[in-house]
């Protein structure tokens, strides 16, 4: 068993990774270049809107195995959880952090080194930019020092039980460094372990938020000619549905989060002659958020200076996460027009409030862009009041739930 693990990237995803091994008895260091991340840990702070998580950094063997620094040190295995978001102007993937992270640890590799990388990344990244890198040290991966890809599979706001009951992909360049990796994984994870060779794995993480986007965007198209043709899209759905083999995904104001707007475009860097149904789909998805706000400005046309109120800024409904939040688009497109909006969130931080009557009183327009089930509960309890607040009783709701 591996004696001591370095965590690089003590966000979202490395610091729960990091709890879970502290828990399961390695010596964790997780590393960041943020002063006051790596104080809130040793403090023992956590600053992760996930009550589970918390609960298992209090503990005392937690407390013990895990601390945090700047800078790596020589260990058994390093983990590299450094972010991979786009380069908005070239569509294709920033490794600057990933690549960092790599290049800090070099000096600490020794014989006998696990290297995981649990970032996503392009096809082909492990084994054409990752591994050469590795090399300039003198040692050789496959021999001296193993690498591996794990990309990761979690949710914000349900962390541990997904770090924890996912089955994950392990992907290594040879047969031992994916066994090495099994071994750490299994250590906490109760999903199954599925090895693998580092593309596939590469490719099957990318592969699996493509599938949600495309199918998204295909909900989004209907949407809009049933919107054409006067049709209730989501009865549509619903009876659509009722065929045994048909599972059309609820329309929304468009997609967000750190993997579904962003793996795809990975996809159509390494191959775009065969992604063209994968680029269409993404295209779709990130034109919606202008149709929304258009139909914003259709129906406060009437009214002049109109003060508009938003629910919910986060990217999807019942979780905390602002990260490529449509709704976020939303807003600054309606602002970028001159109106007036103000946004409300009870799950996002700064974002809060003490109830949507108090909120919508003097205001022309209630729009509701991420239905959280908090938000659900209290317009469906309380909309006679809310209408009675608003200047003019406006309140749009984008594809709600049939009652």
């Amino acid at each position: 068993m591996a004696k001591k693990i370095v965590v690089i990237g003590t966000g979202y995803v490395g610091l729960p990774l990091a709890i879970m091994l502290a828990r399961s008895g390695y010596e964790v260091i997780g590393v960041d270049i943020e002063e006051n991340i790596v104080n809130a840990i040793n403090e023992g702070v956590l600053h992760l809107a996930e009550e589970e998580v918390k609960q298992i950094f209090k503990e005392p063997q937690v407390r013990k195995k895990l601390r945090a620094q700047k800078t790596p040190c020589e260990a058994d295995v390093f983990i590299i959880s450094m972010p991979t978001p786009l380069d908005e102007k070239k569509r294709i993937a920033d490794l600057s952090q990933v690549i960092g992270g790599i290049e800090s640890i070099l000096p600490c590799l020794h014989l006998g080194n696990l290297v995981i990388i649990e970032s996503t990344v392009p096809p082909l990244t492990c084994r054409q930019l990752i591994a050469p890198l590795i090399e300039k040290t003198g040692l050789r991966v496959g021999r001296d020092v193993f690498l591996c890809h794990c990309p990761e599979r979690i949710l914000p706001g349900d962390v541990f039980e997904e770090i924890v009951h996912n089955d994950r992909v392990i992907g290594g360049l040879d047969g031992k460094a994916a066994q090495m990796a099994k071994e750490i994984y299994a250590s906490f994870v109760k999903g199954g372990l599925y090895l693998t060779d580092d593309v596939t794995a590469e490719l099957v993480k990318l592969m699996e938020n493509t599938y949600r986007d495309v199918n998204i965007a295909l909900a989004s198209e209907f949407a809009a000619v049933a919107e054409g043709l006067g049709v209730n899209i989501m009865q549509a759905i619903e009876l659509a549905n009722k065929h045994p083999r048909v599972n059309i995904l609820k329309p929304g104001i468009g997609t967000g989060g750190h993997c579904i707007p962003v793996d795809p475009w990975f996809i159509k860097e390494v191959d775009p002659v065969n992604s063209r149904l994968i680029h269409t789909a993404r295209l779709i998805n990130d034109e919606v958020p202008y149709k929304i706000a258009a139909k914003i400005r259709c129906a406060v046309r009437g009214i002049k200076d109109p003060r508009i109120v938003v629910l919910g800024v986060t990217y999807k409904p019942d979780t905390y996460d602002t990260r490529n939040s449509p709704a976020l688009k939303i807003i600054n497109l309606l602002r970028e027009d001159g109106y007036q909006v103000e946004a409300y969130d009870p799950l996002a931080k700064g974002y809060q409030y003490a109830s949507i009557e108090e909120i919508t009183k003097e205001a022309d327009c209630l729009v509701v862009l991420v239905e959280h089930q908090v938000i659900k509960q209290e317009l469906a309890h309380h909309e006679t009041e809310i209408k009675k607040s608003i200047r003019h009783p406006l309140i749009l709701r984008f594809y709600p739930e049939r009652e």
